[in-house]
């Protein structure tokens, strides 16, 4: 009978194995938005124009209660996201929240949700969000804050926003400036800056010799909807993503890793669309013509000048950021104005220098650091 024990116990444990991975798999197929734990520190809605709303981060996030100091600085962050990412970017894991660990920190945050634009807004252009938007949701933030000065943190095109916005305004109420893969110079952004190069080589020749011109074509044609925006993000990395997959096949037992997934998945899986106006502005403006690397852009007759910006600067650059490299960043700090500024290369990909599992260590703690210096 004892013999026979050990045989049982195995068997049972097997069972139990292949129940747990029916069940973890209907979650994770059937039931992924329960599963997720992203988007769960607490906010308000201060300002909304049906599409964009502003988010302010109540000061006591239940992962931070035990480590936060109350308003502890008196400038207020506000986080200016790129176009096409869901916000859950920033508050991916309550125990891998950078909104959280802000808010823990002592600072007073808010944040800037472009909403999910749809064929309405195909029109919406650059120009659109750093002139008109941003504008608009900066001074709700001084009118609910009751503070006249800010910092601005920005990823990706969200940074490129909010230098835009404080060159072509001069506003030197922006005191700092957080400034993370935002593509400076794209043409030595490793092979896609080589690509960027080509096509801006062969819209030389286009120019000189027809009159296409791609800003005349209208918007609608250059407007990319979520799922194709998903899909490029994931080619990124293909085998990244394949490998993750095959990893939750073989972890389907495992719920922790499963929920886990599905958390990343909800950010990863659910991208948003690209207005059309701003695709086109984005294939001119930062691929083909590059011009920030010039120190200016051109938004319509104004001229924005980033050697008009004075703010105290920090700029990130991922080491193994393929989309906006070390090298397409790090020029900003050449075409500024301001005294105080600085350079960090962090390890993580374009995604990982905001939420991933290194960023807490290596951006967080250093831009709560460096706020922390120049915030009260």
């Amino acid at each position: 009978m004892s013999q026979n024990r050990p045989k049982k116990t195995k068997w049972v444990t097997h069972l139990q194995r292949v129940r747990h991975i029916r069940i973890n798999a209907i979650d994770r197929i059937f039931n992924s938005q329960q599963l997720a734990k992203a988007g769960k520190t607490p906010y308000d809605i201060v300002h909304t124009n049906g599409i964009v709303s502003l988010r302010h981060y109540l000061s006591k996030a239940p992962a931070a209660d035990a480590l936060r100091q109350p308003d502890r600085y008196r400038v207020p962050l506000v986080i200016v996201p790129p176009l096409a990412v869901n916000m859950l970017i920033y508050d991916l894991f309550p125990e891998r929240s950078l909104v959280s660990y802000l808010t823990a920190q002592g600072f007073n945050v808010y944040l800037i949700d472009w909403g999910e634009p749809s064929l309405k807004q195909t029109d919406y252009g650059v120009s659109t969000y750093v002139e008109l938007l941003l504008p608009e949701f900066i001074q709700q933030v001084r009118r609910h804050s009751g503070e006249q000065e800010l910092s601005l943190h920005g990823w990706s095109l969200g940074g490129a926003f909010a230098l835009i916005y404080t060159a072509l305004f001069q506003d030197q109420h922006i005191r700092n400036l957080v400034i993370l893969g935002a593509p400076i110079d794209t043409h030595q952004s490793g092979y896609t800056g080589k690509f960027y190069q080509l096509l801006h080589r062969r819209s030389l020749w286009v120019r000189r010799h027809t009159n296409i011109r791609l800003h005349r074509f209208p918007s609608r044609f250059f407007h990319v909807n979520g799922i194709i925006n998903t899909l490029g993000f994931k080619l990124t990395d293909p085998i990244g993503n394949l490998s993750g997959y095959w990893e939750l096949l073989t972890k389907l037992h495992d719920r922790e890793y499963v929920i886990n997934h599905a958390t990343s998945s909800a950010f990863i899986d659910h991208m948003l669309a690209y207005p059309g106006g701003v695709m086109r502005d984005v294939i001119l403006k930062f691929w083909i013509d590059n011009e920030l690397s010039t120190g200016r852009m051109q938004l319509g007759d104004r001229v924005a000048y980033l050697s008009d910006i004075n703010s105290a600067l920090i700029a990130f650059g991922g080491s193994k950021d393929n989309i906006v490299t070390q090298s397409a960043v790090q020029p900003l700090l050449d075409l500024v104005g301001s005294t105080d500024k600085n350079f960090a290369l962090v390890p993580g990909g374009h995604m990982g220098i905001v939420s991933g599992s290194k960023a807490p260590e290596s951006v967080w703690k250093k831009t709560a650091e460096w706020l922390s210096q120049r915030s009260h």
